[in-house]
């Protein structure tokens, strides 16, 4: 077990926080004076610590550029009243991190080095911690293959490394989706399950072209069909037809499984409602639902995205659009899973890691 005296640390003589203001922050775009690093060589971790944020000096050979072995994860970090920091589910992203890692032909990282090393990073980094409505502390651990040669096998060497991020909302406003039904992000017995680099660099030019529409982001839909939705670009998805929330199975392995979807469908059951997530979503019946009055709202989930409501979604010439601010259910949904974060209300799920 790594303990917190064998993890190395280096600190600024002066933070940068003394000169930034933590209000009204744009997403991903500032970083706080500590980052995490490990090697992974010869068949073990080392050179674990924690030391100032810099950038990193890479041999041009180095594999993970050439060969695409890269994952990562989004955790986020909240304070409550009181000022104690707390970590949102990492362990469930710790789980998802190794999955990630397995399916891609990378080395585990030991839960001591992810949760002890994210645990000091954040202590030391916690005056970061933004206290306003919908900001939060960004935490992206993430792993690549460093082997300086070129040639197409695993690596045997990685670097493992945790990277902070003080953060505003991902999105402030309502969104409008596509659906994709011409590029394909994910088939069985594919990555899309996984938390790859990969995945993000092919699903650009399908967003793009969307975007090039009037769209915010794209509905991904089954590589044989295009009929079934699977998740959008950077969350999960969730459709309230009557009284049941539907959001796609993923036992397929083409969908993400957000931790954020899952904390959404047990709130959600805590509502009242009956969840059906074991069941792929056909975009007919969506629309049959919209046309009946029956597709009351649609919203995305994510750690990024949190909440997300859609005002619109596009499926070939057929355009559904919704009035976000007669919506009751999202809104609810946000409101009782920040206050689990912010440490408004009791957390009933043990989902709050105390730093």
């Amino acid at each position: 077990m790594i303990a917190a005296m064998d993890i190395n640390v280096q600190k600024v003589s002066t933070s940068k926080l003394n000169t930034m203001s933590l209000e009204n922050l744009p997403f991903g775009k500032y970083y706080t004076d500590h980052m995490l690093e490990a090697d992974y060589e010869d068949g073990e971790w080392k050179n674990i610590e924690i030391k100032p944020y810099q950038p990193l000096l890479l041999e041009p050979s180095t594999a993970a550029i050439h060969y695409g072995q890269a994952i990562f994860e989004g955790i986020k970090a909240y304070k409550d009243p009181a000022g104690n920091a707390f970590i949102f589910r990492p362990h469930d992203n710790y789980k998802r991190f190794n999955l990630s890692a397995e399916r891609m032909q990378m080395p585990a990282v030991p839960e001591d080095i992810f949760m002890e090393g994210m645990r000091m990073l954040v202590d030391i980094d916690k005056n970061w911690i933004p206290s306003q409505e919908d900001h939060s502390l960004y935490i992206r651990p993430f792993m690549f293959s460093t082997d300086p040669v070129i040639g197409v096998k695993p690596s045997e060497k990685y670097k493992f490394m945790i990277i902070l991020s003080p953060t505003g909302p991902y999105y402030n406003k309502p969104m409008r989706i596509y659906v994709e039904e011409k590029y394909t992000r994910a088939a069985p017995g594919g990555i899309g399950y996984a938390k790859a680099a990969g995945n993000y660099g092919a699903s650009m030019l399908a967003t793009t072209e969307a975007k090039n529409k009037g769209y915010d982001q794209v509905l991904w839909t089954d590589a044989f069909e295009h009929k079934y939705v699977q998740e959008i670009g950077t969350m999960n998805v969730f459709f309230i037809i009557g009284d049941k929330a539907y959001t796609p199975e993923l036992t397929l392995g083409t969908i993400l499984g957000g931790v954020t979807r899952d904390s959404s469908i047990t709130i959600l059951r805590e509502m009242g409602f009956e969840v059906i997530d074991t069941e792929r979503v056909h975009i007919d019946n969506l629309i049959e639902a919209h046309k009946a009055g029956a597709l009351f709202e649609v919203f995305g989930t994510g750690t990024a995205a949190t909440i997300t409501l859609i005002q619109e979604l596009r499926y070939k010439d057929y355009v559904m659009e919704f009035d976000t601010n007669k919506w009751r259910i999202a809104p609810e949904l946000k409101k009782r899973l920040n206050d689990i974060r912010y440490g408004k209300t009791a957390d009933n799920h043990g989902w709050m890691y105390k730093i």
